[in-house]
């Protein structure tokens, strides 16, 4: 019960700051999201340390930073970014004899899947839309334990994530599309149909996000990426669906919705 009570009310605190953070935007979601990316980084780099791979953790923070610096001013290209950052590692291949290739694509990979990754989110800000981000996301994860707990029988990837049911699963999905329904009659969007469809898509593939993260957990033989939030873990234990589905979200909604 007491841990019950820390997870809720972590959570709630939590989501108080989110709300504050995304209702102001501009700067302080932009340096909000490279903080929450710089621990993200840490603690995916420190889950692939203990399988053996040697990221390079400074040119990755340095990639975090230079994803930032993108998205604020338009003079300075993502593409710049990759190729510095590529070069940078390429260069630290060249005379680090203790330096694999592999470790320079982890360490690529990580700057790729969390700060590049996380900053889409910025890409929405201002625009009613960067909130299905967290609501699609958050639903997902919250009626998929709800109906799981209550009626979940099947195992949906018990080598990977035993806890979940295939129940809870479409209990996520239903989920969410409730609340990106009743998010779309609040904002009045007129394009219901599009939403229905972003909705499913993106809660199957915040599901999978979750399921990636947990992955790599189990290859690491860690229970919890970090412990930044009392009864949640680290950012990447309650960002992991929010980071894979970010993308999509801004590319639906600027190609097809808008």
């Amino acid at each position: 019960m007491k841990d019950l009570k820390v997870r809720v009310l972590s959570a709630i605190v939590g989501l108080a700051l989110l709300v504050f953070i995304i209702s102001r935007g501009d700067i302080l979601l932009a340096t909000s999201i490279l903080l929450v990316s710089l621990m993200g980084l840490r603690e995916f780099y420190r889950a692939l340390n203990n399988i053996g791979l040697k990221t390079v953790d400074l040119i990755g923070y340095l990639g975090a930073l230079g994803i930032y610096l993108s998205n604020a001013f338009e003079i300075i290209s993502i593409g710049l970014v990759f190729y510095l950052l590529t070069a940078l590692l390429l260069i630290k291949l060249l005379f680090n004899k203790n330096l694999q290739v592999v470790d320079i694509a982890a360490t690529l990979l990580g700057i790729t899947y969390i700060p590049f990754f996380m900053f889409y989110i910025y890409k929405l800000d201002g625009s009613p839309y960067i909130w299905l981000v967290f609501i699609i996301a958050f639903g997902t994860d919250t009626f998929a334990y709800l109906v799981g707990n209550l009626f979940g029988k099947n195992k949906l990837c018990p080598e990977i994530s035993p806890n979940k049911s295939r129940e809870g699963a479409i209990g996520g999905v239903l989920g969410s599309l409730i609340l990106t329904l009743i998010f779309g009659y609040i904002n009045d969007i007129d394009s219901l149909g599009g939403l229905i469809i972003l909705s499913v898509i993106t809660s199957i593939i915040s599901q999978m996000g979750d399921l990636i993260a947990s992955r790599i957990k189990r290859l690491a033989k860690i229970k919890d990426y970090g412990f930044i939030m009392p009864g949640h873990g680290g950012v990447l234990d309650r960002f992991d669906s929010i980071i894979f589905s970010a993308p999509l979200i801004y590319y639906y909604v600027t190609q097809i919705l808008i």
